[in-house]
């Protein structure tokens, strides 16, 4: 990685703004575990931070690895005096039973944070890629055997969209967005704080009376309790004929079989999936050759974009864990992101 690939990208934050009234833990020496990766070792003392062993003196942990159920609830439980965790990922889903447990006993002072926003440049990068691919059909295009002289293929100009969250991929998506003249609906949550960039914020209760107008729906909500299955075979079928589906998000949030379902009678014109469930897809899946799906191997932020975007996310926080401005990526352990 060179000084370049790390100035390619930057964090975004979502539609609410990063919390200031987060309870300050006390500082103190940071353990980088279970690996203490070179590159996060180097972020935390950029950051100010003192990096040490695990022992009774440990304030602060850097948790490097995919996830941490089970090994990660042992190192906390046997060191309470650890007031701040920083997660690797945007989503925390892979960090469930950890965070659960945290939610029912919750430590005093105990801080979590994540990756969310850090990786939401290239994601929606790759959302509008996936996008463009499934209204112009290259899948199908890609996967011909000789010319096909039709006249199939879409513009994502003008075109109704409506993404699902209002995280950091949602508002970066909506900037790239600008230029095609979009006219763009975020259904989020809360919908009392709109949405910068969107002709319209509604509620996640509210999903059901907007699919109808949704020629393209993108997916780039944190998968919780609540999400889980959110987008299954009936809101595909409220969508109108020809739509397509982009997931950049977490694969659990989409009934894969409904997708292929979909995708076979026609009704949906195409998919964008860099996530699915299961995952990884097996070969033998019926949606490796769906009609105009295009399945990418969640790679919309690969290696070399998000380890320095993790390490900058880090060194930030690091100084706010010193005192030295307000946590990004706050996660709330009840509410699962």
């Amino acid at each position: 990685m060179t000084d370049a690939d790390a100035a390619r990208h930057r964090a975004i934050d979502g539609a609410t703004a990063p919390r200031a009234d987060v309870p300050r833990p006390a500082s103190g020496p940071i353990a980088v575990l279970p690996a203490a990766d070179p590159a996060v070792v180097a972020a935390v003392r950029r950051g100010g931070g003192e990096v040490g062993p695990l022992d009774d003196a440990t304030r602060g942990v850097v948790w490097t690895a995919a996830s941490g159920d089970g090994e990660l609830e042992r190192v906390l439980a046997a060191h309470p005096g650890v007031g701040w965790v920083q997660l690797p990922w945007a989503g925390v889903d892979a960090f469930a039973g950890v965070l659960a447990a945290a939610s029912a006993d919750p430590q005093p002072g105990r801080l979590w944070t994540s990756a969310k926003g850090a990786y939401a440049q290239p994601v929606a990068e790759h959302a509008l890629a996936l996008a463009l691919g499934a209204l112009r059909e290259l899948p199908r295009r890609a996967r011909a055997g000789s010319w096909e002289a039709d006249e199939r293929g879409r513009s994502l100009f003008g075109a109704s969209v409506v993404i699902v969250g209002a995280g950091g991929i949602a508002v970066e998506l909506l900037r790239l967005l600008e230029p095609f003249g979009v006219l763009a609906t975020v259904v989020r949550r809360d919908a009392s704080v709109a949405v910068p960039g969107a002709s319209r914020t509604v509620a996640t209760a509210d999903l059901e009376a907007v699919l109808p107008d949704a020629e393209v729906l993108v997916l780039a909500a944190a998968l919780t309790d609540e999400t889980r299955g959110m987008i299954g075979a009936a809101e595909l079928a409220a969508l109108p004929p020809g739509a397509i589906v982009i997931n950049v998000a977490r694969g659990g949030l989409l009934d894969s079989a409904a997708v292929d379902a979909a995708l076979r009678s026609g009704h949906l014109g195409g998919a964008g999936l860099d996530v699915t469930d299961p995952e990884p897809l097996p070969a033998d899946h019926p949606l490796w050759s769906a009609p105009n799906c295009l399945v990418t191997p969640h790679v919309a932020d690969t290696e070399a974009m998000t380890a320095p975007l993790f390490a900058a996310r880090v060194e930030e926080n690091v100084r706010a864990f010193l005192g030295g401005g307000p946590f990004r990526g706050v996660v709330d352990p009840v509410a699962g992101y």
